[in-house]
Parts: structure tokens; C-alpha cells; sequence
């Protein structure tokens, strides 16, 4: 029984406490919307602008004393000028008279100059390369002359120099003494250094014989043979002299 009577009890006292909570959840949230309203709305006021000005009037100028007039100087009596007379009258000098003016002279026609005659200026060029062509034959053969008596003078000259050398070498041969085991016919080649009085400086073999004996021979009988001939000329005259010797020549 007791069962029975708790049920419907405990039910009405659970709908009798829901109401007032339900009445306080909705008037918080209507203080909450309020105070937000009123929040916003009070940040949103423009504040209130208090303008002060701070002003005095400036002194008042000092004041100014007039100064007393001052009499006006006396007015001075200026002196008439003298105008003196010349005594002699000065005589204007006389105007040039105008020259006349001189008319212009007239300008002489230009005469016409006449054509250039082409075949004159054909005869002229023809000439002129006439008289060229005869310069450079004067000119070459005197080079080819010029080249000859060059030929001559060298040809002369090797000449002189080789009868010069035949001398030499005819002197010296004339001091060789010739070694017993000699065979055949061996040619030393010798260079010679010699001053222009024919005094030999110096003997170099240059190209052996093959036979010690014959070249040592052939040494000898150069130092021997100084002073060496004289060329017939000075200007023949060969400081360094090559040699060439063999047992029969």
C-alpha cells in the first residue's frame, strides 16, 4: 500500500519543481540579452568633446610724443651768372661737297672656252707613255750592266782568290813529308787562320784522311810554311782559308 501511494506522489511533486526552474532559465537569458544590449550600445557613443580657449589681449602700445617743429632755414640770394663775349669769332670749317657717285663698271662677258681636242690629248697621252716605257728600258739594261760588271767583278775575284790558295797550298805541300806506309790517295781538309800579313794563327782538321800520320804530316808542314803568300790584291785577302790535300794532286 505504501508502494501504491508514493507513485502518484513522487510524480506531482517532480512536475511542481520543473515549473519554477523553467520560469528562472528564461528570465537569465533575458538579463543576459539585456546586458549585452546595453553593453554595445554604451561602447558605441561617441565620447563628448570639451574645447577649451585660452586668450589675453596683448599691452597697449606705448604712446608717442610728437616732436617739435623745426624752423625752416633762410632762403639764399644765388649770384646772376656773367656770360663772357669771345673776342675773336670762331669761323666754321666747310662742308665736303658730295662726291659723286661712280657707276658701276659693266662685267665682261665670260667667253666660251673652246672643246678639248681629243685627238691632241690621245697624241699627248701616247708620248708621255712613249717616254715612260723608254725610261724603264734605260733602266733595266742599266741593272742588267750593273749585274754583269757584278758577275765580272765576283768571277775576277775568285779567280784571284783561287790562284792565290794554288800558291798557298803549293808552299805547303812543298813542306810535307810524306809518311812510308802511305797508300792510296787520302784528301785531309784543313781550316786556316791567318792575319793579313800571312802569319798562321791557327790549324783546325776539319775532315780526316783516314791516316793519322799523313794529317799530322800535313800539320806540320802549315805552321812551317808561315808566313803564307800575300793575295795580289788586299781586297782579296780571306782571314779563314779551306784547305784540301792529297799525296798525289
Amino acid at each position: 500500500m505504501s508502494a501504491s501511494l508514493a507513485g502518484p506522489f513522487l510524480e506531482w511533486r517532480r512536475e511542481d519543481a520543473l515549473a519554477p526552474a523553467i520560469v528562472l532559465a528564461v528570465a537569465v537569458h533575458v538579463a543576459l540579452a539585456a546586458a549585452l544590449v546595453l553593453g554595445v550600445s554604451w561602447q558605441n557613443r561617441a565620447p563628448a568633446v570639451v574645447s577649451v580657449e585660452l586668450w589675453q589681449p596683448p599691452p597697449p602700445p606705448p604712446a608717442v610724443q610728437p616732436e617739435p617743429p623745426r624752423p625752416a632755414p633762410a632762403p639764399q640770394a644765388k649770384p646772376e651768372p656773367r656770360i663772357e663775349k669771345p673776342d675773336v669769332a670762331i669761323k666754321e670749317p666747310p662742308k665736303p661737297k658730295p662726291k659723286p657717285e661712280a657707276k658701276p663698271k659693266p662685267k665682261p662677258k665670260p667667253v666660251a672656252k673652246p672643246a678639248p681636242d681629243e685627238t691632241q690629248a690621245k697624241r699627248l697621252f701616247a708620248e708621255a707613255l712613249q717616254r715612260e716605257q723608254q725610261q724603264i728600258a734605260v733602266e733595266r739594261e742599266r741593272q742588267t750592266v750593273k749585274n754583269q760588271l757584278a758577275r765580272d767583278a765576283a768571277s775576277a775575284r775568285e779567280k784571284a782568290i783561287n790562284a792565290w790558295t794554288g800558291r798557298i797550298r803549293g808552299k805547303i805541300r812543298g813542306n810535307i813529308v810524306l809518311p812510308p806506309d802511305l797508300k792510296g790517295n787520302p784528301e785531309a781538309l784543313f781550316l786556316v787562320t791567318q792575319l793579313p800579313t800571312g802569319e798562321v794563327l791557327r790549324v783546325q782538321l776539319v775532315i780526316s784522311s783516314g791516316h793519322t800520320a799523313y794529317d799530322e804530316a800535313v800539320h806540320r808542314a802549315i805552321l812551317k810554311s808561315s808566313p803564307l803568300p800575300k793575295p795580289d790584291s788586299p781586297t782579296d785577302f780571306v782571314r779563314e782559308l779551306k784547305l784540301t790535300f792529297r799525296p798525289v794532286d
